[in-house]
């Protein structure tokens, strides 16, 4: 059990890459304003959308009851409580606005991306979100261009207006 990765594992990784790819951008492990201690798996803040995506054994899955062998009473406790902290960071969201997706290890990567990248475009139209707004300090990095020179890349700093 101790080398389940608990972030970045490959169901993670799998999403995540799906979504950059269709060029949606996003915050990984993004804490649950509120919520000490606790944060979703990725978020869209701009758009407050919050993604979960929930291992079978460790949120207790109903199609894929666990099969513990060893130290049961201990593991089904554990579960339920991971049931127990999901409801309540999913309540605590929808309270303030958010909204939740929650998903399934054994549900297929394009359902899942499909789903995500459905709702944050949703949201996003209909004009009450938008994507999170740059500070000045990332404009003014974004509008630097960038030059070559012996192998090393350096900044073209813009004219200066006249």
């Amino acid at each position: 059990m101790q080398h389940t990765a608990r972030k970045d594992n490959p169901f993670e990784l799998t999403i995540r890459s799906h979504l950059y790819a269709r060029g949606l951008r996003y915050r990984i492990h993004y804490p649950i304003p509120g919520m000490k201690r606790t944060t979703c798996d990725f978020a869209f803040p701009g758009s407050k959308i919050a993604v979960f995506l929930d291992g079978c054994f460790w949120h207790g899955c109903e199609a894929h009851p666990p099969s513990v062998k060893k130290n049961s009473d201990f593991w089904l406790g554990k579960i339920e409580r991971n049931r127990a902290r999901d409801a309540r960071a999913t309540a605590h969201l929808v309270q303030l606005g958010w909204i939740a997706l929650r998903f399934w290890e054994h549900e297929t990567t394009g359902a899942i991306v499909t789903r995500i990248a459905s709702v944050v475009e949703a949201r996003r139209k209909d004009g009450s979100f938008h994507s999170a707004p740059s500070t000045l300090k990332n404009k003014q990095r974004a509008s630097r261009k960038l030059e070559t020179v012996d192998g090393e890349i350096t900044p073209i700093e813009p004219p200066l207006a006249e």
